[in-house]
């Protein structure tokens, strides 16, 4: 008999369904192997897959795993919000309870901001600015001028980012990155939005070159950025950034630095509810 499990898909960074980055997220996963859910995450073709499973600290409330089409990853930032709001829909739990999520990358906490999640930002595992070849090898990919790019940092908490400041939105809208030439380099790129009244403070674009694709709207990068730009004080403590328009996509990431902590929020939204067998 094939093992029947509890699907949803949700969509996250979304004011309205179908605007931000969809998730698959698989209940009660526990009897699966790790063979079964890369290829259960590889079929999705989705940027990424969780599967919810009991937690082994205590202090846990669940356990995660995060898988790519390729590869599983120790944190990510959209798969913490969107698998909270599933395994929430699961529990009775009061609305001022602070979260924890177990994952590969540590403790991960996430609390309720009215309707939006929002997770703690994780430690960065590496940091520093960027060297010569590396800066030489974006600008290469993304297809920039020299002395284009503003700034630039480490920003890795997981899956290897490396962040870049350009000076305007348009520049950053504008990129028509070439994944051959960016040699697996995962790439976040962030600029300020102008004007009075805009939506959004930044604008954010994230070019994954292991996988060869963009990625929607991502809550580990923005992390890492808000770590290193709030830090160096270029962002202010609290700012709306914006991701997936280049993609048709509006997604919307509120960002707060307290008390030293950076909390990534952001709605998350149901899309589709069923069962999938393995």
């Amino acid at each position: 008999m094939p093992l029947s499990l509890q699907f949803e898909q949700v969509d996250v960074f979304a004011e309205h369904p179908h605007q931000g980055n969809a998730l698959a997220v698989v209940v009660g996963a526990d009897e699966l192997t790790t063979e079964q859910m890369q290829a259960f995450a590889r079929w999705t073709q989705l940027s990424e897959t969780t599967f919810l499973l009991r937690p082994q600290a205590p202090e846990a409330h669940y356990r995660v795993r995060i898988f790519t089409p390729l590869r599983e990853l120790p944190f990510a930032g959209h798969p913490t919000l969107g698998s909270c709001k599933v395994w929430l829909g699961q529990k009775d739990v009061p609305e001022s309870a602070e979260i924890v999520q177990e994952c590969s990358a540590g403790l991960i906490r996430v609390r309720r901001q009215g309707s939006r999640l929002a997770f703690s930002a994780p430690p960065l595992v590496r940091s520093g600015p960027l060297d010569a070849a590396t800066l030489n090898l974006i600008e290469q990919g993304l297809g920039l001028a020299a002395g284009q790019i503003c700034a630039s940092q480490w920003v890795d908490n997981g899956p290897g980012w490396a962040g870049v400041l350009l000076a305007s939105r348009e520049e950053v809208l504008g990129i028509k990155p070439d994944y051959a030439a960016l040699q697996g380099l995962n790439v976040g790129v962030i600029a300020p939005w102008a004007g009075s009244g805009a939506e959004a403070d930044v604008e954010v674009r994230v070019f994954m070159g292991e996988e060869c694709n963009e990625d929607p709207v991502t809550g580990s990068l923005n992390a890492g950025l808000a770590q290193w730009l709030i830090g160096a004080g270029i962002l202010n403590e609290r700012y709306t950034a914006s991701q997936g328009t280049a993609m048709g996509r509006r997604g919307r990431l509120q960002i707060e630095s307290v008390n030293g902590t950076i909390w990534v929020g952001g709605e998350v939204q149901h899309c589709i509810s069923g069962r999938v067998f393995f």
